[in-house]
């Protein structure tokens, strides 16, 4: 029976490239070193195809270098963005992700939360639908979008600001008679307010605003209902109408396109998320764009940097509209 050599170890790395066990270390910790030390330890690291022992570089620092991001789902593209940037700013910090898709189930959130404290994970970033949820004092949670308490920082979008734009960007195009879409969970949380904006802004506008507010779990029939109840004779009565998610909008397009109205000749919308087709192409909708970058980059670093007593309940980040062909130009 055949047997593999033992792996490399650090030792080895610094005798393959003639320095001392510190500069390997610092090199495989990302600590700065001369310019001739750091690519002699990376070619030798390279030749004996050396392997960092996570494990134990864990057990060195008290640090798993996991971090547990928990979401809905990764079918709603928001989401899978979202978490494409949580992973490349971990990864940058040498971090390795354990993601767990909830499915909205408030259960199994808890049960995710159990788990992940299991794997001795360095913190939590959660987008929740549990506002129960128990989360151990030992293990950091960073929540995106809802607020547990003021131990626990939360992360947001300004959304009320967002709503406020969407109002302004609407009336700015022309629209007098603008609606309200909105589908969502009855749990407190920060995209509530997105409609607090834009109704504040529609009075502070003088301009009437209609609005149409459904539960998680509500047929979308019901949106076409309400569409068809203010259509007379081939017009609708709002000429704008702002929708509290992009993949609602891409509904509503579909829906006015199919009851013989022009986007956005007739009606024009604006979403909310900042989606892009596959990812990195064009808006599916004129859009409020959260910067899902800087949300990404503030969670992480507040796992990682554990600065508790300094980070603020409530981290508020700037949005922006961008066209995206639903709204006039």
């Amino acid at each position: 029976m055949s047997t593999q050599n033992a792996a490399p170890t650090m030792k080895d790395v610094a005798r393959e490239a003639g320095v001392a066990l510190g500069t390997v270390s610092k090199v495989v910790n990302g600590i700065p070193v001369g310019d001739s030390y750091r690519q002699r330890v990376e070619e030798a690291i390279e030749r004996l195809n050396y392997r960092v022992n996570s494990y134990a570089k864990g057990l060195r620092s008290s640090k798993s270098f996991l971090v547990a991001v928990m979401v809905p789902n990764l079918v709603n593209p928001f989401f899978a963005s979202l978490v494409n940037c949580i992973d490349r700013s971990l990864t940058a910090r040498k971090y390795k992700m354990l993601l767990f898709a909830t499915d909205y189930d408030p259960q199994q959130e808890q049960e995710y939360v159990y788990l992940a404290e299991q794997q001795k994970v360095d913190g939590i970033i959660c987008l929740s639908y549990n506002s129960q949820l128990i989360v151990p004092a030992s293990v950091p949670l960073v929540s995106i979008d809802r607020c547990f308490s003021t131990n626990v920082p939360c992360v947001s979008s300004d959304n009320y600001g967002g709503g406020r734009l969407a109002a302004e960007k609407l009336v700015e195009n022309g629209c007098r008679n603008l609606a309200f879409l909105r589908i969502g969970s009855q749990l407190t949380n920060e995209p509530n307010k997105r409609k607090d904006g834009f109704v504040s802004a529609c009075e502070a506008l003088g301009v009437p605003c209609t609005l149409k507010i459904l539960d998680d779990g509500s047929p979308y029939t019901d949106f076409e209902d309400f569409l068809r109840e203010h259509l007379h004779d081939g017009k609708l009565d709002f000429d704008g109408i702002f929708c509290v998610t992009d993949s609602l909008a891409y509904q509503i397009v579909n829906s006015l396109r199919s009851m013989g109205l022009r986007v956005p000749e007739d009606v024009q919308i604006i979403g909310f998320d900042g989606v892009r087709s596959f990812g990195d192409l064009e808006f599916y909708c004129s859009t409020i764009v959260q910067p899902l970058e800087d949300i990404a980059e503030t969670c992480v670093d507040m796992v990682v940097e554990r600065r508790w007593e300094k980070t603020p309940s409530m981290v508020c980040l700037p949005v922006t509209y961008a066209y995206g062909g639903t709204t006039r130009q």
